[in-house]
Formats: C-alpha cells, sequence, structure tokens
C-alpha cells in the first residue's frame, strides 16, 4: 500500500502540476505529498518531476511511468470499487452544479437522493466555474449547454428552454418588442455568465441569427436577472428554471416566442472508467428518473415550442 500511495501522490502532482494542487486533490498535506513523491523517485533510481519555484513538470521518464501509473491506479480503484459495490451504493459522492440550477433545481434532488442511498454522503459545490473533475477530484457533474470536453461520459437528463421576459411594467412603460430588431430599443439585462453578455442568440440552424443588446445591469447570474426583470429593469434572457415561477405567477411575461433559441440541456458527466463506481451510476440514473419527460419548469406557462 505505501508503493499504491507513492504512485497515487506522483500521479496527482503530475496532473495538477503542483505539489499544493495534487495534496488538495489527495486531501493530505503539502509535506506528505513531497515526501511520497521523494520516496518513488529514489527507489526507482529516477528522476520523474522537474520542479523550479513556479511549475512543476515531466521528465521523459516521468512521462512514460505516469502513463503505466494512470493504468495501474484504475485498475486498483476499479478492483476495490467492484468489492465495495457488491453491498449497493456507498462512500463520499462529490458534486459540482451550477448555481442557479443548483439552488432552484437541484437541492430537492439531492435530499430526496440522500434519503433513498443513506451509505452515500454527498458533497456538492455550486459553482459557475468549469472545473476539472478529474484534477479536482469531482465524481460527478451536473452541466448545462453544449459540452466541449470530450475525455467525459455525458448523459443527457432535461431540455431547457430559453425565455425573453420581462415584467408587465416594464413592457407597459416600455411597449412590447414585436420583432428582434426592437429588442435594440429596450433595455437588456445581462447575463455575464455567457459568452457575449451582449449578444443574444435566436432561432436555428439557417434560421439563426445574433442581436446584440445593451443594457446598464449586469450579473454574473440568471437569479439576479430574473429578480431586476421582476423588478421592472427590463428584459432578460433566462434558463426557464430560473424564471418558472415567476412565468407562473405572472410577474414576468415572455415575449418573442415565436424566436426563441435552440433548446439547451442538462447533463450528468463524469470520468470515463472501466468499472464506474456504484454511487455514480445510482445517482445518474436517480436524476435521469427525476427528469425524465417534459421538465416541471416548462410547465403552467407555455408550451415547450409556443405559436409566434
Amino acid at each position: 500500500m505505501d508503493r499504491v500511495d507513492e504512485i497515487r501522490a506522483f500521479a496527482a502532482v503530475a496532473e495538477a502540476r503542483s505539489f499544493t494542487q495534487g495534496a488538495r486533490r489527495l486531501n493530505v498535506s503539502g509535506a506528505q505529498v513531497s515526501k511520497l513523491v521523494a520516496r518513488l523517485e529514489n527507489r526507482l533510481g529516477a528522476r520523474l518531476l522537474n520542479r523550479t519555484t513556479r511549475d512543476v513538470s515531466l521528465t521523459d521518464t516521468g512521462q512514460a511511468y505516469l502513463e503505466r501509473a494512470r493504468d495501474m491506479l484504475e485498475r486498483f480503484d476499479a478492483l476495490e470499487t467492484s468489492v465495495r459495490d457488491q453491498s449497493g451504493p456507498s462512500g463520499n459522492l462529490k458534486v459540482s452544479a451550477p448555481v442557479s440550477f443548483g439552488r432552484n433545481q437541484l437541492t430537492p434532488a439531492l435530499i430526496d437522493f440522500a434519503r433513498s442511498c443513506l451509505a452515500v454522503s454527498l458533497d456538492v459545490s455550486f459553482s459557475d466555474r468549469m472545473v476539472n473533475l478529474v484534477e479536482e477530484g469531482f465524481d460527478v457533474a451536473v452541466r448545462i449547454g453544449h459540452l466541449t470536453d470530450s475525455s467525459l461520459v455525458a448523459r443527457k437528463l432535461a431540455a431547457v428552454r430559453l425565455v425573453t421576459c420581462a415584467s408587465p411594467d416594464y413592457l407597459a412603460a416600455a411597449g412590447t418588442p414585436m420583432a428582434l430588431e426592437d429588442l435594440g430599443r429596450h433595455e437588456a439585462i445581462l447575463d455575464t455568465n455567457g459568452r457575449d453578455p451582449t449578444v443574444w442568440r435566436f432561432g436555428a440552424g439557417v434560421q439563426m441569427r445574433d442581436v446584440r443588446v445593451q443594457g446598464r445591469l449586469r450579473f454574473n447570474g440568471a437569479e439576479a436577472c430574473v429578480e431586476a426583470a421582476v423588478a421592472g429593469f427590463g428584459i432578460v434572457r433566462t434558463p426557464a428554471f430560473a424564471a418558472a415561477e415567476d412565468l407562473r405567477s405572472g410577474r414576468l411575461v415572455p415575449v418573442l416566442c415565436g424566436h426563441e433559441p435552440e433548446l439547451i440541456h442538462v447533463h450528468a458527466v463524469y470520468p470515463h472508467a472501466r468499472h464506474l463506481a456504484a454511487k455514480v451510476r445510482a445517482f445518474v440514473d436517480f436524476l435521469a428518473q427525476r427528469y425524465a419527460g417534459e421538465p416541471e419548469w416548462h410547465q403552467g406557462w407555455g408550451s415547450l415550442h409556443p405559436a409566434a
């Protein structure tokens, strides 16, 4: 086991390119990680890492050793996991999810999952930052939108409609936009989590159009944008789950329904593994069942594909 600990410490430091980050990933002290790596190098009689005050990099020998080490650690972890999983899902499950969806939709599901899987402990982080699952030690992440990391396994959970809406008071004072061109004369409430918050994309395929908008209020989160829209500060474009209650109550009114963007999707993503841990499989299956069918955030205020 001492040798496995040495190899695991080396792999964590090599992948994080940092002794500090590697130690954090393993939840041990930096001194302990440094000791384990030094002991591995001494035992092998070879330098695996180049160390500077700013960076850690692999030597050629280290690169070759890391490739074999990853395979060995994956097989070792799969062996232990397969034995543990014979008694069902158990252990600590580290989950990452975006802030607005996590607070609005995921938290009740997490609580119900905790009730149904008493042997699983949850460690949940709500952040709009794109975490690195492997380097930061997450078992699974819930992500919304287009996926770019092909190294992860992804399972589609639900569709999300982007809705453009405003309060009745704002529309009474500023007028209701009837065409995309009308957005240019309105106050837009901008969510800075988007790649370019001043460009709203509508339609799909050859019918896709980019519309530039402007406004004096910017927030890095859907919840604040929706709250500002309810207060009458302008038009917001937001995922339906963030605005569903306000749309049902009439505090917000959808506009430009005939020019909606493409649907985006909620996915559960997790690293490739020869043997998927029972706790991850149970969690992903639970979410897939939870969000099967038309999501509740699309219900009670309009159809999934409304007429213009």
